[in-house]
């Protein structure tokens, strides 16, 4: 690159809004809304875990620069308040799933609130409407854009919604039970009629025991419960050991707390969506 382009590149990444998100599902959400009016910085990448992410110096510095930061909230992130304490950013931040209905989970007796909310497509559109209006409010100037964005995302996550519930319609009622790594697809079950099992609880922090592996596997073979499901999030070792000992397919990846890289099978949120039901579909309908 000579020294003229470069030089242009450095002045157009400049002129755009510096935004940080906190997980890449947000940074994609965020990067359909903005478009090239933004520069987006996500702090936990592609197949990433969120729930157990240990900041960076550089990701304080990235804060320090931003005018909009990105967060999930519902408990999501649990070390961001300290990282933004610690960046001394003036950069204000907008929680997308404000205005969403939290989901409770009971773990072994324990009310928790799951903080998974973009598994459901109809939460994914109150995401963008957050962000649109976080971008406005921070870039007055691109309002007629980011709303044009918007709609047109938005649009693209009603097909999608569509699609997948055409889809999930195919699939018995009755094989609509599967076995995850941990419970991140409440709001995904709540959407579509599933009935999400995990062996781990709310967060991946938690470890699954000898007990809880023997209690899950005799629960498959009560209930006949077709298939288990690695995350690309998670260790998938339990699940094989799961899968083996019970008998149940194994039915493959599932992505949830983090797309996959860019060209993966689900570089993006639409991606993603696609890439989860057609695992499901694939291993349930027969």
């Amino acid at each position: 690159m000579g020294i003229v382009s470069a030089w242009q590149t450095k002045v157009q990444a400049e002129d755009k809004l510096p935004v940080v998100a906190t997980f890449s599902i947000l940074a994609d959400f965020a990067r359909n809304v903005g478009g090239g009016r933004i520069v987006v910085t996500e702090l936990v990448g592609p197949n990433g875990d969120t729930h157990v992410y240990q900041p960076r110096p550089a990701d304080a510095q990235e804060l320090a620069g931003a005018r909009l930061i990105l967060v999930n909230g519902l408990g999501l992130e649990g070390w961001i308040d300290r990282l933004i304490r610690a960046s001394g950013t003036k950069a204000p931040v907008a929680v997308a799933t404000k205005g969403i209905k939290p989901q409770q989970m009971n773990e072994e007796g324990r009310i928790g609130t799951d903080p998974h909310a973009w598994q459901s497509i109809a939460n994914a559109k109150i995401y963008v409407a957050n962000i649109r209006d976080a971008l406005i409010a921070a870039d007055p100037e691109g309002a007629s854009a980011y709303r044009a964005n918007a709609d047109d995302y938005l649009g693209t996550l009603d097909a999608l919604d569509k699609e997948v519930s055409e889809a999930i319609a195919a699939i018995p009622p009755e094989r609509r039970q599967i076995i995850t790594t941990h419970d991140a697809f409440g709001y995904f079950g709540t959407a579509y009629g599933f009935r999400f099992v995990a062996p781990m609880g709310i967060s991946t922090e938690t470890e699954a025991c000898a007990r809880d592996v023997a209690k899950i596997i005799r629960q498959i073979k009560a209930q006949k419960i077709p298939a288990v499901f690695l995350e690309n999030v998670t260790d998938t070792r339990l699940l094989q050991t799961i899968a083996a000992e019970s008998g149940a397919k194994n039915g493959g990846t599932l992505y949830s707390d983090a797309l996959s890289v860019p060209d993966g099978p689900a570089g993006t949120y639409i991606e993603m969506m696609h890439n989860n039901v057609r695992e499901l579909s694939a291993a349930l309908k027969d």
